[in-house]
């Protein structure tokens, strides 16, 4: 979209004049990403290099997208892929399905974070009543939490069962324990304050609005909705929901997001977590991470496995975006096929299983997101402090 300004009137009371002084307003993508050269927006070409080079370094990265400013200052894109290839989320939909929650209390269909789940699930009026909505988002619910994360809660046929029948292990608010249970009590507690399916809820409240259009959004065998994974678009697209966030929820001077609501989630609850593919130091708040938090800078990120990442300088307006290969599957809702026969016990196990099947043809009727052995993150992982100093440069003078 162009453009657009407004004009103020400052008197100039020794002249005796008003003149219109043109101030531009924040830019927004339309249906496309307004475009800038880096220079125009005081950014060196070979930083935005090296912070790519960086990234494509590790063969599984399918596509990188900084937005500066609100503008598509640069992309880049493997070989076969386009800016209209989609990616998968996995984890990176904590993210999307949090906000809901946010946008819920503004409403008026949540009172607050701290609200008890049990006021919006009755069955969870037992052991775990004392849990709140602050502790599923942040990590901190006391739940079981096997050394799997519940990570093979995504191999079953229907996920809210799965983590409606996972008790309460420890005191809720004493730990952060990243289990994907709690993301997936999310969507039920959405479909109690609202009466719509979290899916729905996003198009309608978030996506739509942000002009994010083509999509899909996975629900399981039984129709649940997947809240702690598996959102499907294009690297471009997920940019635009990291500059949301950049832009205090607003989009087009509209209030998508309750300000005050992304101000609590840029503000770390969780000042250090245990060590996840890297050894930076990261904090967490409300379903995002913390890749810096410094006297130079905070650097946010949703993050999803195997090296999805939408990373937000709120400060500088950079949204920076790095998605891997990616091969989407017909559909929206999980149909396992031959695979529903799998009982194992880990996910590596799974996955061997899987790329087995698929190398033999006998996947061909499976439905669901899936990341194959191409799209598997090593080296990003293994320059991840690096990228977050090439980012946060970009903005050094």
């Amino acid at each position: 979209m162009q453009n657009r300004k407004k004009y103020c009137f400052i008197t100039l009371i020794s002249l005796g004049l008003i003149i219109p002084i043109s101030v531009e307003s924040k830019v927004f993508p339309g249906d496309e990403w307004t475009t800038k050269t880096p220079s125009e927006l005081n950014i060196h070409q070979d930083k935005i290099d090296h912070l790519f080079d960086l990234s494509f370094d590790d063969d599984a990265t399918q596509a990188v997208v900084l937005i500066k400013d609100g503008y598509l200052i640069g992309e880049r894109y493997a070989e076969g892929f386009d800016k209209n290839s989609f990616g998968t989320s996995w984890s990176m939909a904590k993210s999307f399905y949090s906000s809901l929650i946010g946008i819920s209390i503004e409403r008026g269909e949540i009172n607050s974070l701290d609200d008890k789940v049990s006021d919006y699930l009755e069955y969870f009026n037992d052991d775990r009543s004392e849990i709140t909505i602050r502790d599923l988002l942040n990590m901190a619910s006391g739940l079981q939490f096997p050394e799997h994360e519940h990570e093979l809660m995504f191999f079953e046929q229907d996920h809210l069962a799965y983590a409606k029948n996972i008790g309460v292990e420890k005191e809720p608010n004493t730990l952060f324990e990243y289990n994907n249970v709690n993301s997936m009590l999310l969507g039920d507690i959405l479909l109690k304050a609202t009466g719509k399916k979290a899916d729905k809820l996003l198009n309608e409240r978030v996506l739509q609005p942000i002009g994010a259009d083509n999509l899909t959004l996975w629900r399981d065998s039984a129709d649940n909705v997947l809240t702690y994974c598996c959102i499907d678009m294009s690297a471009r697209d997920y940019s635009r929901f990291g500059l949301l966030f950049s832009r205090n929820g607003q989009w087009n001077q509209h209030q998508i997001i309750a300000s005050d609501y992304v101000d609590e989630t840029f503000t770390p609850y969780w000042n250090f977590t245990p060590k996840r593919f890297t050894d930076l130091d990261r904090g967490y708040s409300l379903h995002w991470w913390f890749s810096k938090n410094d006297e130079e800078g905070q650097i946010f990120n949703a993050s999803g496995k195997f090296g999805q990442y939408i990373f937000v300088d709120r400060e500088n307006d950079v949204i920076f975006t790095r998605i891997t290969k990616y091969y989407p599957m017909p559909g929206s809702q999980q149909d396992w096929d031959i695979l529903g026969r799998f009982d194992g016990n880990d996910v590596e196990s799974f996955l061997i299983i899987s790329r087995f099947l698929e190398k033999i043809g006998l996947l061909d009727d499976v439905k669901t997101p899936n990341t194959t052995a191409d799209g598997e993150s090593k080296e990003f992982y293994e320059n991840y402090n690096e990228i977050i100093d090439a980012m946060a440069d970009l903005s050094r003078d």
